[in-house]
């Protein structure tokens, strides 16, 4: 007997067998790669400027360029990777914390005070734009990397402590937590031998998504003024620098 055929031909039958998915894992590894690399070499020291050098065009001597600074382009975008990953990953780390927790603290106390404002000062920060928020929090703070971090994080955490009440929801209907509850066991500790664990997969989804929007709106607040300063390299102010010289 013949094994039943695909609905949709021409397609892979396994994800890591599409082209798209091995463009950008390659892509993304690129990335990754400069910015690991960045910390023990760069070609040149992206703070070093050399005026006689300034806006040359790519070269063997320098790969990308130079800017009218006469810095090495390449060097900058390789250091201004690690910045940008590393608020990314500060911010989604710290927005993951708080918000699965304050997600997980209104599941059990779910239809009670403490739930009704958990959800309701969520629904209030989903009244402004998320990356206006990160701009008007970074502007009251000042600039800089660590105050990007935490204005990054705090405009993610109502997209994890949403998802994380409700997966949690679903959880505490389930037969066995409501035998564990019956069996006397306290609601923290189902939280975490059951809860948890079966919530962790879709917030790890979530996390991949908030780490690239996060990428994004730290390159928004550096090109602002508002994110990575100088002389830290940052790909966004690498953009506002630029932008006199695009025709």
């Amino acid at each position: 007997m013949r094994p039943p055929q695909p609905v949709v031909r021409g397609r892979p039958r396994h994800w890591w067998a599409s082209p798209s998915f091995l463009a950008g894992l390659a892509l993304a590894g690129l990335v990754v790669a400069a910015a690991l690399i960045s910390y023990v070499w760069t070609p040149y020291d992206p703070k070093q400027m050399a005026i006689l050098k300034r806006l040359r065009p790519p070269s063997a001597e320098h790969w990308f360029g130079t800017d009218q600074f006469g810095r090495d382009i390449f060097s900058m975008i390789m250091v201004g990777a690690r910045n940008s990953l590393a608020v990314g990953l500060g911010a989604v780390g710290l927005g993951l914390t708080v918000g699965s927790a304050l997600g997980l603290l209104a599941a059990m106390r779910r239809d009670g005070l403490l739930d009704n404002l958990i959800m309701r000062m969520a629904d209030f920060s989903h009244a402004f734009p998320a990356v206006l928020s990160a701009i008007m929090i970074s502007a009251v703070w000042g600039p800089g990397m660590m105050n990007a971090v935490i204005a990054i994080a705090i405009y993610s955490l109502p997209y994890f402590a949403r998802l994380a009440r409700g997966a949690a929801l679903q959880c505490w209907a389930l037969d066995y937590v409501l035998a564990a509850r019956a069996a006397g066991l306290r609601e923290i500790t189902i939280t975490r031998l059951h809860i948890l664990p079966n919530i962790a997969g879709v917030l790890v989804v979530q996390a991949t998504i908030q780490f690239a929007l996060a990428i994004l709106a730290e390159a928004g607040l550096s090109y602002l003024g508002l994110g990575t300063q100088p002389p830290n390299p940052s790909w966004g102010r690498m953009l506002n620098e630029a932008q006199t010289f695009m025709a």
